[in-house]
C-alpha cells in the first residue's frame, strides 16, 4: 500500500470515530433532554415504602385516639396503636422531610421541607397535599434576591381547633389557616430590633486600634428570625419561640403579636404552653426558660448539661419530658420538681418524645428512628 493509500484508510477511520463520538454526544443531549422531562421534584413524588422506615430519621410525635403518628425524612409517616409494631403509610403524596405534625380529634396535619404542609382526616390513614412551596429560580430579568421564605422549611405546627391553625418556620414564617388547612395565608410579624447592631469594619491606617469593644463585637439582630415553635397556653394565648432569642406573644388568637427578648440570646428550639400563660422554652445548650405572665418575666431551669434541646412534651401539673443531642432525655414530673437527666442509648439526637404506659415510659424519636426511654 502506497503512503497516499495508507494516509486515506487512517482519514476513514478516524472519520468513522468521530462519526461515533458524535452520535455519542447526540445520544446523550437525548437522554439529558429527556430526563429533565420525566424528572419530578422529590416535593411532588409519593413517598415510597421502606422497610427500615421504624429506624430512619424521624422528627415529629403526635396521638390521634389511640393511634401514635410519627413524622421524618423522605415523606415517611408510621402509625402504631401499641408502640411496639409501626406501620409506614404509603399513600404520603410527597418526599420532602416532615419536621413536626399534631392532630385534633382524627383530623392531622404534619409539616415539613419546601413548605410541604400534609393533612389527613382518618388519623393518618391517609394523606393529601395541602400545600408546597418549593425555590424555584428566579427569571433571568429579575431584580433582588427574592423571597428567602420560598423553599425553606416549616417547622412547627398547631392547630386551635378543626378549622384554625398555625404554621411557623424558617425566616419568619407564619401561616394561617381558618379552614382546616385548604388555604393558607402569611401573616407578617414585626421585629422590632433591640438597637443592638454588629459593628462596621474599622478603617485600617496608620495608628489605628484593632482592638473591638464588646459592643462592637455584638451580633445583630435579626430582622426575619427563624420561627422554630409555636404553642398555646391554658389562656388562649400563643406563643413562638425563635431564633438568637427571640420570641413573640399574641393574647388575641394571633391576630396581632408582640416582639419579646428572652434573657438568652440563644436560639429556642421548642415550646411548651400549660395553664393560665406558663410557658416553657428550651433549645441552645442546654437552655431551658420558664414564665407565669407569657415572658414578661422569666426563670431559668437548671439543666446541668450543655447539650442542645431539641423536643419535648407537657405533663401533668407543669411537668415536662425534654430530648436533644447526644440521646440525652430530661424529666420532671411536676412543676415543683427539678429536671432529672438520662440518656437513650446508642447515643444519637433526638427530636420528639411522647409519654407511654401511663407516663411510666416513653416513646422517643430521631436519627436512629424509635426508641425507647425508661427513666431510672
Amino acid at each position: 500500500m502506497s503512503a497516499r493509500q495508507l494516509a486515506r484508510a487512517r482519514a476513514r477511520r478516524l472519520a468513522g470515530v468521530s462519526l461515533i463520538a458524535i452520535g455519542s454526544l447526540g445520544a446523550t443531549a437525548v437522554l439529558a433532554d429527556e430526563a429533565k422531562r420525566t424528572w419530578r421534584d422529590p416535593v411532588d413524588r409519593a413517598a415510597e415504602t421502606m422497610p427500615l422506615a421504624a429506624h430512619a430519621l424521624l422528627l415529629g410525635m403526635t396521638e390521634s385516639g389511640t393511634t401514635t403518628i410519627a413524622v421524618g425524612e423522605r415523606g415517611i409517616v408510621l402509625l402504631s396503636t401499641d408502640r411496639e409494631h409501626w406501620n409506614q403509610i404509603a399513600d404520603v403524596p410527597t418526599q420532602a422531610t416532615l419536621t413536626a405534625v399534631t392532630a385534633v380529634g382524627e383530623r392531622v396535619w404534619a409539616v415539613g421541607h419546601d413548605g410541604v404542609i400534609i393533612a389527613s382526616s382518618d388519623a393518618g390513614r391517609h394523606w393529601s397535599l395541602q400545600r408546597k412551596d418549593p425555590w424555584q429560580p428566579l427569571p433571568a430579568d429579575a431584580s433582588g434576591p427574592g423571597d428567602p421564605r420560598q423553599g425553606a422549611p416549616l417547622l412547627s405546627v398547631l392547630f386551635l381547633d378543626e378549622t384554625n391553625g398555625f404554621a411557623v418556620g424558617a425566616y419568619s414564617q407564619l401561616l394561617v389557616t381558618h379552614d382546616g388547612g385548604a388555604t393558607w395565608t402569611h401573616q407578617d410579624v414585626v421585629v422590632h430590633p433591640s438597637g443592638q447592631t454588629a459593628a462596621a469594619a474599622k478603617p485600617q491606617g496608620d495608628g489605628d486600634d484593632w482592638t473591638f469593644t464588646r459592643s462592637e463585637l455584638a451580633i445583630g439582630e435579626e430582622s426575619d428570625p427563624h420561627f422554630n415553635a409555636i404553642a398555646r397556653t391554658g389562656s388562649g394565648a400563643l406563643f413562638i419561640a425563635g431564633e438568637r432569642g427571640a420570641a413573640f406573644r399574641s393574647r388575641d388568637q394571633g391576630k396581632t403579636w408582640e416582639h419579646i427578648k428572652l434573657p438568652y440570646e440563644g436560639s429556642m428550639f421548642g415550646a411548651l404552653g400549660y395553664e393560665g400563660e406558663h410557658v416553657l422554652t428550651f433549645g441552645l445548650r442546654g437552655h431551658v426558660y420558664e414564665t407565669d405572665d407569657l415572658g414578661t418575666q422569666w426563670k431559668e431551669v437548671p439543666t446541668d448539661s450543655n447539650l442542645s434541646l431539641i423536643g419535648g412534651v407537657r405533663l401533668s401539673n407543669g411537668g415536662a419530658a425534654l430530648v436533644g443531642t447526644n440521646g440525652l432525655v430530661l424529666v420532671r414530673r411536676s412543676a415543683e420538681e427539678a429536671l432529672k437527666a438520662g440518656s437513650v442509648q446508642p447515643a444519637s439526637t433526638l427530636a420528639a418524645i411522647l409519654p407511654a404506659e401511663g407516663g411510666a415510659t416513653f416513646t422517643v424519636a430521631g436519627e436512629n428512628g424509635i426508641g425507647r426511654y425508661q427513666p431510672k
